[in-house]
């Protein structure tokens, strides 16, 4: 019986440049992104810089999580209670939690076989419930046709927000991810493509979304110190008009992700090499099924999905606890049962759920989901594939 023997959990030691600028900050004392001398820019100000400038944006705003990012992208917007936001059906919880948050109420739109929003389901959801606000998430770091999609939200007057959590560094026919949309949110939670634990970034273009994210992120009235700051009367009405949500990043975590930033695109190079050996190496067993992956699609392989359509439920159980037990980590998406941090639309009971969605119900019934941490090599993608294979000769 074959065994893989290396954690799915085990990400990359945060580098060595990482560290000495964290301990840096630690010395000065000042965490806090505010706490600086008289025409200094903190070490939070320059990674804002450096994220603006790796997107081409006019603006970006460092947080405290991916999920704040949301929240008060949402509600920059425009979006307010009781609204209907349209969103991806396969996603993560923090997604329709930060339209719950902002006061917004999901619609959920399908599903398609290659992971992506059902484009026919979304003009048919924004027609039934006049939402006006769509809410993408680039799931698993699957991105739909952008320019297809813009045109119809161009059309129908949808204001686009994006979720980038899994495609920093990510493109569509040469244009970054998080580029598309009104304003976009990626995230640096330690499972991410840059790692601080927690944390996220909100970029955009537009003026008044910036002034009004500055404001509700807790900038007090020191806003006029972010060095990527719309024209200061844009801020006349809004510094005292829009709430703090004290939801900023800190210094220390800045400096941990300001060197990451620096190697993020060959850790992309890195993570597609995993990936394709990987997905090589699945293709190869009987009855599977991997998304396709269209050439304008440049995508950062961090994670990996692939389908049984055949199995049944209870087979797909037992080809899970079966993989697990020797030592190859898979998240079924259909499963009935939450678990970790997966779950499903319909058990996030707070959502109105009534509405059928079947596309999605079968294509997540029999999808699989596998990490592909960068303490991985390409090799690993032979041994996982053969330990499924085993498992499933043993049906």
């Amino acid at each position: 019986m074959r065994r893989f023997t290396k954690p799915f959990t085990q990400q990359l030691p945060i580098p060595e440049s990482a560290i000495a600028s964290a301990i840096d900050v630690m010395r000065t004392g000042r965490l806090h992104r505010y706490n600086t001398l008289q025409g200094e820019h903190s070490v939070a100000d320059l990674l804002d810089l450096q994220f603006a400038t790796y997107l081409g944006m006019k603006y970006c705003l460092s947080c405290a999580s991916g999920g704040y990012a949301l929240y008060i992208a949402l509600l920059c917007a425009g979006v307010k209670n009781g609204d209907p936001v349209l969103c991806n059906a396969f996603t993560l919880a923090p997604v329709p939690g930060a339209i719950n948050n902002a006061g917004g109420v999901p619609v959920l739109v399908e599903t398609t076989e290659d992971l992506t929003i059902d484009l026919a389901d979304l003009a048919a959801k924004a027609e039934e419930s006049g939402a006006k606000f769509l809410l993408l998430s680039h799931m698993r770091g699957h991105l739909v046709d952008m320019d297809a999609l813009m045109a119809l939200c161009n059309q129908k007057g949808i204001v686009v927000i994006e979720d980038c959590a899994h495609t920093m560094g990510a493109s569509w026919n040469g244009r970054k991810s998080g580029t598309f949309g009104l304003v976009s949110c990626f995230s640096t939670q330690t499972y991410k493509h840059i790692n601080s634990g927690e944390g996220g970034f909100l970029v955009t273009d537009n003026d008044e979304v910036m002034a009004k994210a500055i404001i509700y992120s807790g900038s007090y009235m020191l806003f006029d110190r972010h060095p990527t700051l719309p024209p200061l009367e844009t801020f006349s009405e809004i510094a005292t008009a829009t709430p703090n949500y004290s939801g900023r990043m800190d210094n220390l975590r800045a400096a941990i992700l300001a060197p990451q930033l620096e190697g993020l695109d060959e850790q992309c190079q890195r993570w597609n090499r995993l990936y394709h050996a990987f997905a090589d190496a699945l293709s190869t067993l009987p009855g599977v099924r991997l998304p396709n992956r269209p050439p304008e699609e440049e995508f950062v392989g961090s994670s990996i999905q692939f389908s049984f359509p055949d199995l049944s439920p209870a087979q797909l159980s037992a080809l899970v606890s079966g993989c697990e037990a020797r030592g190859v980590v898979l998240k079924w998406l259909g499963d009935s049962k939450p678990s970790g941090y997966s779950s499903k639309y319909n058990h996030w009971a707070y959502l109105d759920t009534s509405r059928e969605l079947p596309q999605t119900e079968r294509v997540l019934g029999t999808l699989l989901d596998m990490r592909i941490p960068l303490t991985f090599d390409e090799a690993d993608g032979q041994i996982i594939a053969s330990v499924i294979a085993e498992v499933l000769n043993e049906r």
